[in-house]
């Protein structure tokens, strides 16, 4: 099966730059998508052969996330039951047979890291609610996660240690996450690939210089670990200042 997550930094936009071309080409089973930045009723997309899940945000023209998918789910479940994070619509989750597909779009610290014991917070509310997933089934789990874990996941480490998406409270979050049973499954097949980078600035040349960051995962139970057959990044593909990832898995 093949999955892809992609954050389009809002789905209008990315509909003109060719998003639906990338969706054809890729035919992926699951193709998740985050920052929508729309409401219900504002845009009609023709995907044939896929059912379509949306979690909007209350605010217009902020965050949201959507997952296209070949297979219908037994439940469809919005956010974690907490009204702030359901208002921002950053949550999907999927419940198939043998396993859960959560799509997420995490909360940015911001610039002056005004919203970092949020962030913070609601990384302690994701992993439990996750880790209580993969108490009934494994979780397949992609999505911007705001955050270079390692100093291979940047190009500059040393000028961003203070910076959101670098800050050491963060990247400890993940490390405790992945050390509580998952998987980011590029590094497990790519543990040393430098210059991997899923999102770069919109500063001119920054990404033709390829100036990145890499945020945007597939991550899963370790359980998993057998059926993992790729993780892949398309950096070449264009229409976001972030581009999609993907990974395929024997399900």
């Amino acid at each position: 099966m093949k999955f892809v997550s992609w954050n389009v930094n809002g789905l209008r936009a990315c509909v003109k730059k060719g998003f639906l071309d990338f969706f054809q080409k890729i035919d992926a089973d699951f193709f998740c998508v985050q920052e929508t930045k729309l409401q219900r009723g504002q845009i009609e997309l023709e995907l044939e052969g896929y059912f379509q899940y949306w979690n909007y945000a209350e605010k217009k023209g902020y965050s949201g996330t959507a997952i296209f998918t070949k297979k219908e789910p037994l439940s469809v479940k919005y956010g974690l039951g907490e009204n702030e994070t359901e208002s921002e619509g950053r949550i999907i989750t999927l419940e198939y047979e043998n396993f859960y597909l959560v799509n997420v779009y995490t909360p940015n610290s911001q610039r002056d890291l005004a919203r970092l014991s949020y962030r913070l917070e609601w990384e302690n509310q994701i992993r439990d609610y996750l880790l209580e997933l993969d108490l009934m089934k494994p979780v397949i789990l992609c999505g911007d996660l705001n955050v270079a874990h390692e100093e291979i996941d940047l190009k500059n480490p040393k000028s961003n240690q203070m910076n959101s998406g670098f800050t050491q409270e963060e990247r400890e979050k993940m490390t405790t996450f992945l050390e509580s049973g998952f998987i980011d499954t590029f590094r497990h097949f790519y543990p040393t690939e430098e210059g991997a980078y899923t999102w770069w600035s919109y500063m001119a040349k920054i990404r033709e210089r390829n100036i990145g960051w890499r945020i945007d995962y597939f991550i899963t139970s370790k359980k998993l670990v057998d059926k993992l057959q790729d993780a892949k990044i398309h950096p070449t593909v264009m229409g976001s200042d972030h581009c999609p990832v993907s990974l395929e898995i024997e399900l």
